[in-house]
């Protein structure tokens, strides 16, 4: 805390889309013109589950809502963690290192919590927070990498919606964030959107 090595940061929104097959499109506020598409994989064995079947479909004629997030406890807890593992500092660098890493993720699930109050859906919420990482709450929140989203490229369409270069978050090569100490998220409003696995 003297030092500000852990600053949380958080940037989200709320975009207009519609499913199509497999497919979340995203639009612009003029909710006609296509921003970002994302393409889910759909389990292959029942009940064949796929991300873009939580959102109403184009041929409903409505239009439903993409939300989403980035957080970050920024860039200095990441060059904190190195200078103390070029100082040989190991356990040190354990510590820090794992303390930022689960505050980044206390963080996105604090934000998933208010994310959820915004929706008007954090009723359901069970009241022991311990429970939250059972899914005991309304919808659910899926990050890329994870088996309902797997393609981290995807992170790529993420960004432009929500361009989390005010946050100093970047994407590297291979689609990871940077710092490390961040994490996306998709969140997702459906009742029915749990955790699920496509094999």
């Amino acid at each position: 805390l003297k030092e500000q090595t852990l600053v949380p940061q958080v940037v989200y929104g709320y975009f207009p889309c519609q499913s199509d097959g497999n497919d979340v499109l995203v639009y612009h506020e003029d909710m006609k013109t296509e921003w970002v598409r994302f393409s889910f994989p759909r389990q292959s064995e029942t009940p064949q589950r796929c991300l873009s079947d939580f959102y109403l479909p184009k041929s409903s004629g409505k239009m439903d809502i993409f939300a989403c997030s980035i957080v970050t406890v920024g860039t200095k807890a990441s060059d904190a963690a190195h200078d103390l593992f070029k100082k040989n500092a190991y356990s040190d660098y354990l510590y820090l290192h794992g303390l930022s890493v689960e505050t980044a993720e206390g963080l996105a699930e604090y934000w998933h919590r208010r994310m959820r109050e915004e929706l008007n859906i954090a009723g359901e919420d069970d009241p022991v927070i311990k429970e939250w990482f059972h899914q005991k709450y309304h919808g659910g929140r899926y990050s890329f990498g994870y088996p309902a989203c797997p393609n981290l490229a995807d992170q790529q369409q993420l960004f432009q919606l929500l361009d989390p270069a005010r946050i100093n978050v970047k994407l590297s090569e291979e689609y990871q964030l940077d710092p490390e100490q961040s994490t996306s998220a998709i969140v997702v409003h459906h009742p029915e959107a749990k955790y699920f696995n496509v094999q």
